[in-house]
């Protein structure tokens, strides 16, 4: 095993997140908080909070990128974020008769301020350990963090949700080191908590197969510049 895991810094990072977290979801501290929106953006401020914290006061280089390998902040913006959130708000309106655009974003965000956390910080600190054993904790903390250890079914399909998230969010950011990639894909589950129906299914598998292909083809269109590059130097 390669490098030095810094535990201090991930005991660190954890308790604030699940504090946060106890505080925003366990107590009436938020009952005053007449906004909705921010409602959504305070229960999953806890990563973010955590990451800082402990980039910060162990001086650990955060590597934090929003565009990641994209040469502008606008492309992954449009693909991950504009996208699905026009998608899936237009469908709600063709649904339902109302376009809920604001709500789609605050998703958007929320997913962001969980990442910085877990893929931003965690899957980065844990890359010293083989992938299996990084995958299985960060399922673990992910998983603890939300405080929901009811022993049922729900419960259950929710934690095998975690694990398959945490590997196949874990490749796009590995692919992208960008957080808006990896916060939209993370918004996929949260866009759909009150149920899962065909036209949702639908839209999970349609924008999972434009972002494989968005990110296979971008790969490839980096590794043909990459060599016509070295070509012109020889």
């Amino acid at each position: 095993m390669k490098g030095k895991i810094n535990i201090p810094a991930i005991i660190l990072f954890y308790i604030i997140a699940v504090a946060l977290r106890f505080l925003a979801v366990k107590t009436t501290l938020l009952n005053h908080v007449d906004n909705e929106y921010l409602k959504i953006l305070l229960r999953g401020i806890g990563p973010t909070i955590g990451a800082v914290a402990a980039f910060t006061l162990f001086q650990i280089p955060s590597g934090l990128s929003l565009k990641g390998i994209y040469k502008n902040l606008l492309l992954p913006f449009v693909v991950y974020w504009i996208l699905p959130a026009t998608l899936i708000a237009s469908v709600y309106y063709l649904q339902h008769g109302q376009f809920p655009i604001v709500l789609m974003f605050t998703v958007l965000v929320y997913g962001l301020l969980e990442e910085i956390g877990w893929r931003g910080f965690l899957q980065q600190q844990l890359k010293p350990l083989p992938k299996i054993y990084a995958i299985i904790i960060i399922t673990i903390l992910w998983f603890s963090w939300h405080l929901n250890f009811d022993l049922s079914t729900s419960n259950f399909i929710f934690l095998g949700i975690i694990f398959f998230g945490t590997w196949g969010i874990g490749k796009v950011y590995d692919k992208t080191a960008s957080l808006l990639a990896v916060a939209g894909v993370h918004s996929l589950n949260n866009f759909f908590r009150n149920g899962l129906h065909e036209t949702e299914l639908i839209l999970i598998a349609v924008l999972l197969a434009i972002w494989i292909v968005f990110i296979i083809w971008y790969d490839k269109k980096n590794e043909i510049t990459a060599a016509a590059n070295l070509n012109e130097l020889k």
